[in-house]
């Protein structure tokens, strides 16, 4: 008798009963597989999610990864078909066709498959990251459409595209001329950057060249560099799409781009800045998914995840989250959000600008053009009658004190301010000239974090460190002795980095009745620092050096984005 998928996630131990319910739960209301959540949640691997799928459907699993497989066979399969229906070609066996898939229920496309192709379509399982970067390597190799190559055709053949061309030409002929070289080079580099997982496209010209650099895992990597007349056909491609004014080359723009890539919508926040060589573009790139995370996939330690969840129950007070640019302060709220978005709750945001729109949400955004700041938005939506309030950030006296007066009068608020650590938090907001008496009354918690790179999951290897780095970090022998130290290879899985993925390091502290003493006497940071470690917080270099003991990350990755902090 054949075992369900559920069954064999939970008896193999991927899942427990509580996550399978999740994932099942939040299934049903997203309309996806319940593999897909149990992947995006982060509970499985998606490797071993799929193998238990084929188990139970008694279909065979296959590990694409480094696989070549022939041109004969590849040619079998149209790059259209194998693109548009996430499938990739794996042998063939007289008129049958073996294909891979990720979704064994999907019968309609197996039929179209043997329909098309007048043959056999057999079916077996594998990743669908796997999948796209199985048909990435071999069609990118055998069809030569890819954002080097169509580099190479320009170069090759010298078309000469000037600025005035593409100005005289106007807007209506980039957007008609669908099939012209600079519009699908612009798709391909958009297309390539959301392949690659990366958060920013930078295009940025210089005196013989533009440079085209992605972000990956919040590091920069440089892919291309077209010719340097190239950059004024890219612009204005680029300004058709976001809907901004080609002509206008002396002050800076912002727009957005709706693209599909990969079968995927995205959202592309354009930034435009004149320099010295030209106008320089950065993009970054919005996924959906990214910000469907639940609070247990952000990486928080058992005791801060148990606290910060009775935190975001609490009716009213003010939940800061602080760091730098980058730092995933957005996604940690759209996470709390998430978690309290019901039916019985309602939830107003101010932000500036909307990243992602949340399906249950009420987001406004913040327009100073027309006078509509962040105070203005607080002290609209106070009389919408909220249960929940997001500031997008605390940036002036002002919203920090309509921010507390909205927590005072029965309301939960969340919000971010840029700080290095939790404690500089209350320093900061007294700084800014809100009454001390007023900070330590209002704010209940200050979350701190950071992110780093995950070793990749496809090489990592035990690993031994220098006594220089378990030193630095402040081990202990007994804590040497259990830890578990490991570091990723470098394999095409991770684009021979070693790391895929980030997680958070964070430090969260509450605000306990001496915490807010030190702050009603505007106590320094470091005073207000030493209290709360000596109350229990864990601080991120600490919970970054955890990390790396579970094997996790490196002590590079935490060395680079957290220092040791002097108790």
């Amino acid at each position: 008798m054949a075992v369900s998928f559920p069954d064999i996630l939970v008896s193999e131990g991927l899942l427990s009963d509580e996550q399978l319910a999740e994932a099942i739960s939040l299934s049903k209301n997203s309309g996806k597989k319940v593999q897909d959540e149990v992947i995006r949640l982060g509970y499985a691997p998606s490797d071993q999610v799929i193998q238990a799928l084929a188990k139970s459907y008694g279909l065979k699993f296959i590990d694409l990864t480094g696989m070549t497989i022939s041109a004969e066979v590849i040619g079998l399969l149209p790059e259209s078909i194998a693109r548009e229906n996430t499938v990739f070609p794996i042998s063939e066996d007289g008129e049958t066709l073996r294909i891979a898939t990720s979704d064994p229920t999907d019968l309609d496309t197996q039929e179209k498959l043997q329909f098309i192709l007048n043959r056999t379509v057999e079916s077996t399982l594998a990743p669908r990251e796997s999948i796209v970067d199985a048909i990435n390597r071999h069609y990118g190799l055998s069809d030569g459409e890819s954002a080097d190559s169509m580099l190479q055709e320009f170069t090759d053949t010298q078309i000469d595209f000037t600025e005035t061309a593409v100005e005289s030409a106007g807007a209506k002929s980039t957007e008609e001329s669908s099939d012209a070289p600079v519009v699908r080079l612009v798709q391909l580099i958009i297309t390539e950057a959301v392949q690659l997982r990366a958060s920013d496209i930078h295009i940025e010209p210089f005196e013989n060249r533009v440079r085209v650099r992605y972000r990956i895992d919040g590091r920069l990597v440089e892919r291309d560099n077209p010719p340097r007349r190239l950059l004024g056909a890219i612009l204005s491609r680029i300004k058709v799409l976001s809907k901004l004014d080609i002509a206008e080359r002396r002050r800076p723009q912002d727009g957005r781009i709706k693209i599909t890539a990969d079968g995927k919508d995205y959202d592309l926040r354009v930034s435009v800045l004149p320099t010295n060589h030209g106008q320089s573009i950065v993009m970054r790139i919005l996924d959906k998914d990214n910000i469907r995370v639940g609070i247990r996939q952000l990486g928080l330690s058992e005791g801060d995840f148990r606290n910060f969840k009775n935190l975001i129950r609490r009716p009213n007070g003010i939940i800061l989250v602080t760091g730098p640019t980058g730092s995933g302060k957005t996604t940690t709220l759209y996470a709390s959000l998430n978690e309290l978005n019901r039916p019985d709750t309602k939830i107003i945001t101010a932000e500036d600008p909307v990243e992602y729109y949340l399906s249950g949400i009420n987001q406004v955004e913040v327009r100073h053009n027309i006078g509509l700041d962040f105070a203005r938005v607080i002290r609209s939506m106070l009389r919408q009658a909220p249960n929940v309030i997001l500031v997008g950030e605390m940036r002036d006296t002002e919203t920090a004190q309509m921010g507390i007066q909205a927590s005072l009068t029965g309301h939960l608020v969340f919000s971010t301010l840029h700080t290095n650590d939790a404690p500089g938090a209350i320093t900061r907001m007294i700084d800014m000239g809100v009454p001390a008496y007023l900070v330590a009354s209002s704010i209940v918690a200050v979350l701190a974090q950071r992110l780093i790179r995950v070793i990749c999951s496809k090489c990592k290897q035990p690993f031994s460190p220098l006594d220089t780095q378990i030193e630095a970090a402040g081990m202990t022998p007994e804590m040497v002795a259990e830890a578990t130290f490991m570091k990723g290879r470098g394999c095409q899985h991770c684009g021979k980095s070693g790391h895929r993925g980030r997680l958070g390091i964070f430090e969260l502290m509450m605000m306990t009745s001496k915490i807010r003493e030190l702050a009603f006497q505007g106590a320094p940071t470091q005073d207000i620092r030493r209290a709360a470690v000596n109350l229990g917080m864990s601080v991120m270099f600490e919970d970054g050096v955890r990390k790396v003991a579970k094997g996790i990350t490196t002590f590079d990755e935490v060395f680079r984005v957290a220092k040791k902090v002097e108790k």
